[in-house]
């Protein structure tokens, strides 16, 4: 008997937040709608996710959702010549786009007040398969997304968190990241949501995004709007063996200040690639589509 393949993972995006710390940019627009180079950082996420062969997105929606599900059903039109006759029907395209995408994108309402875990379990519906791909609306990094689901899938627990060092040693303890206690076998013995001190025998480690959760991760979540991923599941899927850390020393960046917001558009604006991470490949942003 011939096996069937395996579908690729999907990649859910979580999208719902504000972003306070990004000031007036975030009074006008949702966080992941942000711009840097040109186009929000969100198509800069997918375009990396994308360059790697994910191209199933399901976007878990809050704050501004209503601006994310305009920007992408309107994409064809504002990337496409068209031909529209007012009283009748949809418009029609003409010649080649300027950008054309083979992306699938389901946005999902996950809530306004909705905390990161209670925005992944409303979301559950619509994601397939034995695991998915998870991640923030508001970082970028070059990570080896086939090498972090292979080494998900070679640990075989439910859950893998990328794990990238601490922008600067007074991050550490500053209430801005997670943090990690890693062991020699990758396991994570401690994930602490970031805390006020630095959490003993720290590696240096953070919380990175960029993770591959089982299905099983479901169990852990709740419909409770106050459900965090990071609290209400990280933290015991650590104290439970749970949860191994895929260690990524190269490029990566988060957009919680105007200031990185600056720094990531002169980077994205200097060329279509995000900085080479050390043993990987350059993956142009939005390579695949």
């Amino acid at each position: 008997m011939l096996s069937v393949p395996e579908p690729t993972p999907e990649v859910v995006i979580l999208c719902g937040g504000r972003g306070s710390r990004l000031g007036p940019v975030t009074e006008l627009l949702p966080k992941p709608l942000v711009k840097v180079a040109g186009r929000p950082i969100l198509y800069h996420i997918m375009g990396h996710y994308a360059g790697h062969g994910f191209k199933r997105f399901t976007l878990c929606l809050g704050y501004g959702g209503d601006m994310i599900r305009d920007y992408f059903l309107n994409y064809r039109i504002r990337n496409h010549d068209f031909s529209l006759h007012l009283g009748e029907g949809a418009p029609r395209m003409l010649g080649r786009a300027a950008d054309t995408l083979d992306w699938q994108v389901t946005c999902v309402e996950t809530g306004y007040a909705a905390q990161t875990g209670a925005r992944i379990y409303r979301a559950q519906t619509y994601v397939e398969g034995p695991y998915f791909l998870c991640t923030y609306g508001d970082g970028l990094a070059n990570v080896d997304i086939p090498a972090l689901i292979a080494f998900h899938r070679r640990h075989g627990r439910i859950a893998t968190v990328t794990a990238v060092r601490a922008p600067s040693p007074g991050s550490l303890g500053s209430g801005r990241f997670g943090e990690l206690v890693i062991g020699d076998d990758d396991r994570v013995m401690t994930f602490a949501e970031k805390p006020d001190r630095p959490i003993g025998d720290a590696s240096g480690y953070i919380n990175g995004g960029f993770f591959v959760f089982n299905r099983e991760i479901i169990n852990y979540l709740s419909d409770d709007d106050t459900c965090v991923l990071e609290r209400t599941a990280l933290e015991r899927l650590a104290a439970e063996g749970e949860l191994f850390a895929f260690k990524y020393d190269g490029f990566w960046q988060c957009m919680d200040t105007l200031e990185d917001r600056d720094y990531l558009d002169r980077l994205l604006s200097s060329g279509p690639s995000l900085p080479v991470e050390p043993a990987g490949s350059l993956i142009p942003v939005g390579a695949g589509a």
